[in-house]
């Protein structure tokens, strides 16, 4: 495969998961949180607040609302990650559209509750699960749903912090708006309501920053081996792997050992296992978790760096 194969290729990959993962999402907010009337984040949530307390469609305030911030963020996201944004919002609206035309409707005009009455918050779980993993999946492959998730990645790529800790911070704000709207009964009933909302949020980031974060594990190996360049060869080669080579010093046996230490994302261990085995089937490997890698290959370093004060500028004593 050529290397311009391989970008359409990526590409197109790319739009199958983010349909594959809005498809996801669609199921879980029309099928457990819709019929229940659960009030959730984001642009989504915002719309069918609005749908729940006046009944203009909620498809239509989200095309409306994630406009306005497209215009906005196109300048900081840049152009590819806008034109994969700008097909998610759109694909994501018929989903909605089309998804509450197939939900089944009971003779009271409602939803049917799949789960049955009085399942809220079992509905409200087994949908933020739905939901939040499908966020993870669009957002592992360069795209985003619009809404809310704009905002974070704006966040996102000038600071280290997670798209969860973003998003829980302004679904907070949308869920507890719900509160001023008298629709949706007394006192009590409202605050039942930003209750459940306060519970989608926490589900839903949960599994979104578990699903980003799964895929980007990463892990450090130690191998100890006499045949440490065939391993380092093959690594290097075969996986495309950089491998360092650290000088060993063996207390008992008093012989000097060479060390192979490999960075990599934990979805490689296998295959990193796989050819050591291959090579030598006695080598002693050490396999531990790291925190975070940073640099070429792994994550960027978000971090803010003061500025160098200028050499005529001396310190004050």
């Amino acid at each position: 495969m050529t290397i311009d194969h391989q970008i359409v290729w990526n590409e197109a990959k790319d739009y199958i998961f983010i349909t594959f993962g809005l498809l996801l999402y669609t199921f879980g907010f029309t099928v457990f949180l819709l019929p229940y009337e659960i009030v959730t984040g984001g642009v989504t949530g915002m719309s069918a607040i609005i749908m729940y307390a006046t009944g203009f469609k909620m498809e239509n305030t989200y095309m409306i609302i994630n406009i306005s911030l497209l215009i906005v963020a196109l300048k900081i996201l840049g152009f590819k990650f806008m034109m994969k944004t700008i097909y998610a919002i759109f694909v994501l609206y018929f989903f909605l559209k089309f998804g509450q035309m197939l939900m089944p409707v009971a003779a009271n005009g409602n939803y049917v509750k799949i789960l049955g009455e009085n399942q809220e918050f079992m509905s409200l779980v087994i949908g933020c699960c739905f939901t939040g993993t499908a966020l993870g999946v669009v957002f592992l492959n360069n795209g985003s749903t619009g809404g809310t998730d704009i905002i974070a990645a704006c966040v996102n790529k000038y600071r280290n912090f997670s798209l969860g800790q973003v998003l829980i911070f302004v679904d907070f704000m949308i869920i507890g708006s719900c509160f001023f709207f008298p629709q949706f009964g007394d006192m009590l009933s409202r605050a039942h309501k930003v209750v459940f909302g306060f519970c989608t949020m926490i589900i839903e980031n949960y599994m979104l920053d578990y699903v980003m974060n799964r895929r980007r594990e990463s892990v450090q190996f130690m191998i100890f081996s006499k045949k440490y360049q065939e391993i380092a060869n093959a690594i290097g080669t075969q996986m495309d792997h950089g491998v360092t080579i650290l000088d060993g010093h063996g207390w008992y046996t008093g012989k000097e050992r060479k060390v192979l230490c490999i960075l990599a994302r934990k979805t490689e261990s296998v295959s990193i296992f796989r050819l050591i085995k291959m090579i030598d089937p006695d080598a002693f490997v050490s396999q531990s978790s790291v925190i975070g890698v940073y640099g070429e290959g792994f994550e960027k370093m978000k971090v803010k760096v003061p500025k160098k004060k200028n050499d005529n500028q001396l310190p004050i004593k």
